[in-house]
């Protein structure tokens, strides 16, 4: 008989709710101040999930608890059961963008839709997570709100949380990236997946980085879709969740982590749903992404949290592409100021200049110039030459290293306050081929000199030589050295300087801006004279063959910062074929005579 009772009375609550919605207009929703406890919870209760179906208007559908799966998600954190009964969601399960539609039983807030139970089941279920668990998330908002994210923690690999075979899991956000061709987002997307962000390139847009200036001060309400932006701007990559709770100004959604990150600054947007495209896998929601409204501050296991209000400080990134003279095309957008993700998200950027519009300027070739501002006298520019939009596809991983290295510094909380890209298309390919190295003697007189001439092919062009003239210091008497071709970064790698470095290495962020900047050209060729030398490195300097007791006693103080290795040391060098293409790698041998 109880039990009857409480299925009455939960259907009646079911449709004076929805009653008053309609009668209120599309900001109605359940006003319950009160929480239920876990222990509250009980088998054949009826509630009430509310979540944006379409549009920006919250509706009710229904569900039966089935029970409290105890300690489901570790010591202390359950799940609560139940059975999704209304036939909209029956059909479709629980829904990608369901996430933190608040639960309400009695008229209480119960916990929030956060898990699915479903693969191939012919009854629908869903996990909530409970509202005290997500009560400690909201909990840390006020005393986080400034926390930085430069140094958060690594976002979780794709596949590790579905690793194993089992319908039981988190409600993955669906992060929908926004303003880019589909050949863009297939190009990022297996990136992306090795971040954990599973990307659907079907979202809107969003209009700005922030509300309009002297807008009313924005609201939610529970049930509202909400997003948690990656990127704003012409280009948007966001998770599209719901609103669990909300607390004068503080916002609790999700009921689970987006990424795990802890403490963070993310944009809050609002949202509106599209549609719900159904799966008998996984159902999602498609959902315009709208201006910034807030900061998420907390990323964590129960729910995502933070204040409405100011969205937190982004990176600004510009990528401009396009010949002078011709109407050049302007992508603007403001990344989260996250090490591990600002990278892709620029890079997407990037790869849409060159593949996202209707010109065919790049197919024969173009030169991307990178400027990283992290002051108005601390920047890093870097030039970078591609044989065209395969080439650059080939090119990415090192584009990609080239920036990540000069953004993810390990030494001070230091992003980026913007970043700028300029793609210009070239009128011809700029690949070459090298066809012959020769070098006058193979045995010279120190003092003298000898010369080294470079012999290459254009690309479908004709043949061209260079021939530099190198002087022979007398120190090189009695040395058998090399003569090397090969690209910068290569050379770089051979004699010591990487393009990444340890935090024992360096000693400052200024030592590491420095360090940066002494790479080699990405373009042409390095010509050099070198030996086979031991480097002693004390931070990015290096000394040859350092006495071993300085080794010894530096080595010893800070193991770290002092380091030995094996390494080239160039004598003489020179850069050629500025602006060209090769991948060529020779080497001749000059030994040196009194």
């Amino acid at each position: 008989m109880r039990r009857l009772h409480s299925l009455l009375m939960g259907r009646i609550l079911l449709i004076l709710l929805a009653a008053a919605c309609t009668a209120l207009g599309s900001r109605a929703q359940p006003v319950s101040p009160g929480i239920m406890t876990l222990a509250e919870v009980r088998p054949g209760q009826v509630g009430q999930v509310w979540t944006v179906f379409q549009g920006t208007k919250p509706e009710p559908f229904a569900v039966e608890v089935t029970g409290v799966v105890l300690n489901a998600l570790g010591p202390g954190k359950s799940i609560i059961l139940c059975k999704l009964t209304d036939p909209r969601v029956q059909q479709m399960g629980a829904v990608a963008g369901m996430s933190g539609s608040p639960l309400y039983i009695d008229g209480k807030f119960a916990g929030a839709l956060s898990y699915q139970m479903q693969r191939f089941e012919t009854v629908r279920y869903a996990g909530f997570t409970p509202a005290m668990d997500m009560g400690e998330v909201a909990d840390r908002v006020v005393s986080n709100r400034q926390a930085p994210t430069a140094q958060a923690q690594e976002p979780a690999p794709a596949g590790v949380a579905d690793s194993t075979d089992t319908s039981f899991r988190a409600m993955k956000p669906v992060f929908a990236l926004g303003g880019v061709s589909p050949l863009t987002a297939s190009i990022m997307a297996p990136r992306f997946e090795s971040l954990g962000l599973g990307i659907v390139p079907l979202a809107g847009s969003s209009p700005g980085s922030a509300a309009a200036p002297g807008a009313a001060t924005p609201t939610l309400i529970p049930g509202d879709a909400v997003s948690v932006a990656l990127t704003t701007g012409d280009i948007t990559l966001a998770g599209t969740g719901t609103v669990s709770r909300v607390d004068g100004s503080r916002v609790v959604a999700f009921g689970h982590p987006m990424l795990g990150l802890g403490d963070v600054q993310l944009p809050m947007c609002s949202a509106e749903v599209v549609a719900i495209l159904p799966s008998t896998m996984e159902s999602f929601k498609v959902a315009n992404i709208g201006p910034v409204i807030g900061c998420i501050s907390q990323d964590r296991l129960s729910a995502v949290s933070g204040l409405l209000g100011p969205g937190p400080e982004m990176t600004d990134v510009e990528v401009v592409s396009g010949k002078q003279g011709t109407p050049l095309r302007t992508l603007h957008f403001q990344v989260i100021k996250e090490k591990h993700i600002a990278p892709m998200i620029m890079l997407t950027g990037v790869v849409e200049a060159v593949f996202g519009s209707n010109d065919a300027e790049s197919s024969e070739g173009f030169r991307i110039l990178s400027t990283v501002n992290f002051s108005p006298s601390q920047q890093i520019t870097r030039e970078s030459v591609y044989t065209g939009q395969q080439g650059f596809v080939q090119g990415l991983v090192d584009f990609l290293g080239n920036l990540s290295g000069e953004i993810e510094n390990p030494f001070e909380k230091a992003m980026p306050t913007s970043v700028v890209f300029r793609v210009e298309p070239l009128d011809a390919n700029p690949s070459v081929s090298i066809e012959r190295l020769d070098v006058s003697r193979s045995t010279v007189r120190a003092g003298d000199s000898f010369d080294i001439t470079l012999g290459w092919r254009n690309y479908q062009g004709s043949e061209a030589t260079s021939t530099l003239s190198v002087p022979v210091d007398p120190s090189w008497a009695g040395k058998t050295l090399e003569v090397i071709v090969m690209p910068g970064r290569v050379l770089d790698e051979l004699t010591g300087h990487g393009r990444m470095f340890r935090p024992g290495q360096l000693r400052s962020f200024g030592a590491y801006l420095d360090a940066m900047k002494l790479t080699r050209p990405d373009d042409g060729l390095c010509i050099a004279v070198v030996e086979k030398s031991s480097l002693f490195f004390d931070q990015a300097a290096s000394t040859p063959e350092a006495p071993a007791s300085i080794e010894r006693i530096a080595g010893a103080s800070d193991s770290a910062r002092y380091q030995r290795h094996e390494a080239l040391i160039p004598l003489w060098e020179a850069h050629v074929l500025d602006g060209k293409v090769s991948f060529t790698d020779l080497h001749r041998t000059v030994r040196v005579v009194e």
